[in-house]
């Protein structure tokens, strides 16, 4: 033994080969290893952030080599800490106008300090983990606020595209916009109309070229082919100037007002912390979309990627870089480009580093007009029309509006407390937006209260109860998603006593408050049961349902009653039991459901249907497809018929129904996918098992042969029958509705437009089976050299 090795001590009691079990075994050393798809997208995202980085130094006032700290520190310090792995952090756009406000006031210096406060006031925040709290801002703000700063970044922006200096406020930069254009510098002008033209035409060059092509980032493309064109053909602009790092300001110590260094503070960590958030979100969207790389990447851990983001900014601003954010565009172009982990974004900052220190001479040919037109870009495209009819859509357009023109004409922090004042106000009118009408129709009394009834609405609604008299019957219909506590209980007061003194109650509609919305509160017990009658639950008409109704309160569904059965009008007249049944259940529709779908059904009406697959089944009433497929309006294309059959095409049937919602499904809809879906207890199979040779040819007969196919393929014993897995079909008739499922789908394939787009690899074909006692769905799968059908989840862990 080596002198210098340490002596232990043993327990004689216990045997010297216990701690030896439990240790590892020797093995190799790990090793670090990065991915090859994650050098590829550091590549991807390096060639992106390169001239974002500068462009977005430029813009702000601050020196060019600030925004390669802020890239690198970005990609080592919040790509290794953060909690988001795929997201890209670094100098961003919205951060522009925030800090080139800094820099005017306060200087470089000062604001490097203030980047410093910033990342500390964020490394609280998580260490707080109020980090969701965050996403609790309404969109129509976050989107206001990129608005505005984009606007202000592209007006700015816009005098050194054109050979000029920008102001120091957007009201500046207008007034000084047409001297400018009186006075334009031919080279810029050239320069920026090139850059720009290139990151236009760049990801819409067509062809399998031009998929080639697109691989290489428009950015860096457009700044690339500027900077050849002015170096090769002398035009005289300004270029990229980056000093020596050895005379590169670092952060001091603050200089200014204590109120306004602690406004520029919140002012920072606001900005970065919500877009780095939000960026996170996305990212989580992006992952989503891909299945193979959801279980490799955790979702985001919106705390830690807040510590992260802080931590960044602590370093950067104390290295004299600009502040840190996750950037949505590197962010998606590192998930697009096959990132599986962070390793991308910390190698993405390696090689910024290394351009930094290596590429300064090539840096130093970017003429700053090329910069300029690319952060313009940028800033244009921050004002996105997809969330301009969004907000528009949900009725929040003042608030986008008035966030927007904040942010332009007072800064992004008084510009986004604008807009969450106006927000709030937006909320409580909608809130206090409450219409109470009474009106008497045939003897009853109708209170109807439109939008949400709270405690604000709660003396309009007693001067419309008081309104019924003693002994009256009165339907109150409520129609809102919501009800406070103080609104229920005059409500409810008001009916115990109407009904004390002799009168009837019947409250209808969404109720809310201490209840769900669909759960019908305690009302008055009239002869053991409820006084107000039918109970229907708005998003279940579906349901076969009778409501049962007090004997001494007939209605139109019982015999005796006026306009029953046997009263005036029925069985077959307007007033019959089936159109009673009809009328209530179109009066529950438009009282209950069309209220919660009508924007969607709007949106459907403007844009047209794009269902995503063609629906095949049968007419049989237990069938409702939007049930058991989840579906809702716009999303399936359904063809029902009896059997769920697909007639050969050239078959003299007499009727082209089926073949002509085919053509038009795949042709016109371009629908991805067609499903033919058959089911248990098909009546339809039945006849075709029962049916006898000669008889009369019946409509229904002559429509079954199309059905004759399948008996053949079942009784054809060369042929392995399909089967459900995990059992044997229950008889005949569930053989032949599986055998029917697949028989319909090779009918399927004979169709021109079907075939055609098979082979397109645009369509794809589907079989499923839907047991109708069991409310259990299978789908058709190859399994062991047969069709088998198999359970739904099953299917769904094996994909």
């Amino acid at each position: 033994m080596s002198a210098c090795a340490p002596i232990r001590a043993t327990d004689p009691s216990r045997p010297q080969s216990d701690h030896q079990a439990h240790s590892p075994p020797p093995g190799p050393r790990r090793r670090f290893r990065i991915a090859g798809a994650d050098v590829s997208a550091a590549v991807a995202v390096f060639l992106i952030a390169l001239p974002l980085s500068l462009g977005i130094a430029l813009a702000t006032g601050a020196p060019l080599q600030a925004g390669l700290v802020a890239a690198g520190v970005g990609g080592l310090v919040a790509g290794r800490i953060g909690g988001c792995p795929l997201q890209v952090s670094g100098p961003a756009a919205g951060l522009t106008v925030v800090t080139a406000d800094l820099i005017h006031r306060y200087g470089w210096r000062t604001t490097c300090t203030v980047t410093v406060l910033a990342g500390l006031a964020q490394l609280g925040l998580g260490c707080l983990r109020v980090a969701r709290t965050a996403l609790a801002v309404s969109p129509a703000i976050v989107h206001g606020m990129l608005a505005g700063i984009g606007v202000t970044i592209a007006v700015a922006q816009l005098h050194i595209v054109l050979g000029g200096t920008p102001q120091s406020s957007v009201l500046a930069n207008l007034r000084a916009l047409p001297a400018q254009l009186a006075n334009l510098h031919p080279a810029a002008v050239t320069v920026s109309v090139l850059t720009l033209t290139l990151l236009l035409l760049w990801p819409r060059i067509p062809g399998r070229a031009g998929r080639l092509l697109r691989r290489i980032p428009a950015a860096l493309v457009a700044v690339a082919g500027a900077t050849a064109v002015a170096s090769l053909s002398g035009i005289g602009v300004a270029k990229v100037d980056l000093p020596s790092w050895s005379s590169h300001a670092l952060a001091g110590l603050p200089e200014g007002p204590a109120l306004g260094l602690t406004a520029a503070v919140l002012t920072t960590t606001l900005v970065c912390s919500v877009q780095s958030l939000l960026g996170a979100v996305a990212v989580d969207k992006l992952v989503a979309a891909r299945p193979g790389l959801t279980a490799r990447v955790k979702r985001a851990d919106l705390d830690r990627e807040l510590l992260g983001q802080g931590a960044a900014n602590i370093v950067s601003g104390a290295l004299g870089g600009l502040p840190v954010a996750g950037v949505a565009v590197r962010s998606s172009a590192n998930v697009n480009a096959g990132a599986v982990s962070r390793n991308s974004t910390m190698l993405h900052g390696v090689l910024v580093v290394i351009a930094a220190l290596l590429m300064v001479p090539l840096l130093e040919l970017i003429p700053l007009a090329s910069l300029a037109a690319l952060v313009m870009a940028v800033g244009i495209q921050m004002v996105s029309l997809h969330h301009i009819r969004t907000v528009t859509r949900h009725r929040e357009v003042l608030v986008y509006a008035v966030t927007t023109l904040g942010v332009v004409f007072l800064g992004v922090l008084a510009g986004v407390m604008l807009g969450i004042a106006v927000a709030v106000a937006v909320a409580m009118h909608r809130l206090a937006r409450t219409r109470i009408t009474h009106e008497e129709k045939e003897g009853v009394h109708h209170v109807h209260v439109r939008g949400q009834l709270t405690f604000l609405a709660v003396p309009r609604l007693s001067r419309a109860l008081h309104l019924v008299p003693q002994g009256a019957h009165a339907v109150v219909e409520l129609d809102g998603s919501f009800m406070d506590h103080a609104a229920y209980e005059s409500l409810q007061d008001w009916q115990n006593t109407h009904t004390a003194q002799g009168g009837s109650a019947e409250v209808t509609g969404r109720r809310a408050g201490t209840r769900t919305l669909t759960e019908p509160a305690p009302l008055h017990e009239e002869h053991g049961e409820s006084s107000v009658g039918c109970r229907c639950r708005p998003w279940t008409p579906w349901r076969n349902h009778q409501c049962e109704r007090p004997q001494s309160a007939p209605d139109a569904d019982h015999p005796g009653a006026p306009g029953g059965p046997t009263g005036p009008g029925g069985p077959h007249g307007t007033g019959g039991r089936s159109g009673h049944r009809l009328a209530r259940g179109i009066s529950a529709f438009q009282r209950n459901t069309a209220p919660l779908v009508r924007s969607e059904l709007a949106r459907l009406a403007r844009e047209g249907q794009r269902p995503s697959q063609l629906f095949l089944t049968c007419a049989d009433s237990r069938l409702v497809t939007s049930m058991i497929t989840s579906s809702g309006p716009g999303d399936l294309f359904v063809v029902r018929n009896v059997g769920n059959l697909v007639p050969l095409p050239g078959e003299e049937s007499g009727d082209d129904s089926v073949a002509a919602a085919i053509e038009y499904a795949v042709d016109v809809l371009q629908v991805r996918s067609i499903t033919v879906c058959g089911h248990s207890g098909c009546g339809a199979m039945q006849a075709l098992l029962d049916a006898e040779p000669g008889g009369a040819r019946t409509p229904l007969k002559r429509w079954l042969r199309h059905g004759q196919p399948s008996l053949e393929r079942m009784a054809d014993r060369s042929r392995p029958w399909a089967r459900l897995a995990g059992r044997a079909p229950a008889d005949a008739v569930e053989q032949l509705c599986l055998t029917n499922v697949v028989q319909q789908l090779e009918h399927l394939g004979a169709h021109e437009s079907v075939s055609r787009a098979l082979r397109d690899g645009a369509l794809e074909l589907h079989g499923m089976y839907f047991h109708v006692g069991e409310a259990q769905a299978y789908l058709l799968t190859e399994a062991d050299g047969g069709k088998v059908f198999e359970h739904v989840e099953a299917a769904d862990r094996s994909a």
